[in-house]
C-alpha cells in the first residue's frame, strides 16, 4: 500500500467527507487528508499541495465535479492522477460520461464500503 498518500476528498457535505475518510481509514492506508466543498477550492487546495489521489462528488456549488474533472484532465501534470467519483448521479449516462472524461473509476452514494476498499485497494496497488 501507499506510505504518506495525500488523498484530496471534495464534496460539499462535510458528513460526507467524514464518511469517505472513515472508509478509507478502515484500509490502513497510511496517508493524509485534505478536504474541498467545492471544485474551486479543491483547483485551490491541488495548486498548493502535491495529491496522489482525488475522491469526487458530483454535485456541488461554484465548480461540479465533472467540470472539475474536465479542468484536472487538461492539465498534463494531472493527466494519470487517480480521480474517482463518488456521487449520488448514478444514471448511466453519468457514469459514460465521468470516464470519457478520465475518471479512474465511479461509486454511486450511499457507497458500500466493502465496494470502496476494493475498487480503492485496485487503484493504489498499480
Amino acid at each position: 500500500m501507499a506510505i504518506d498518500l495525500t488523498v484530496l476528498i471534495v464534496d460539499d457535505s462535510r458528513i460526507m467527507r467524514n464518511t469517505v475518510k472513515g472508509m478509507f481509514s478502515d484500509m490502513q492506508t497510511k496517508c493524509i487528508f485534505i478536504e474541498a466543498g467545492n471544485g474551486e477550492e479543491a483547483l485551490e487546495q491541488m495548486s498548493m499541495c502535491p495529491v496522489g489521489l482525488v475522491l469526487l462528488d458530483w454535485n456541488m456549488p461554484k465548480l461540479s465535479g465533472i467540470d472539475f474533472l474536465k479542468k484536472v484532465r487538461a492539465i498534463e501534470t494531472y493527466k494519470s492522477l487517480p480521480i474517482v467519483m463518488i456521487t449520488s448521479e448514478s444514471a448511466k449516462y453519468n457514469v459514460i460520461e465521468a470516464l470519457k472524461n478520465g475518471a479512474t473509476d465511479y461509486l454511486t452514494k450511499p457507497v458500500n464500503s466493502q465496494i470502496f476498499k476494493e475498487k480503492l485497494s485496485k487503484i493504489l496497488n498499480k
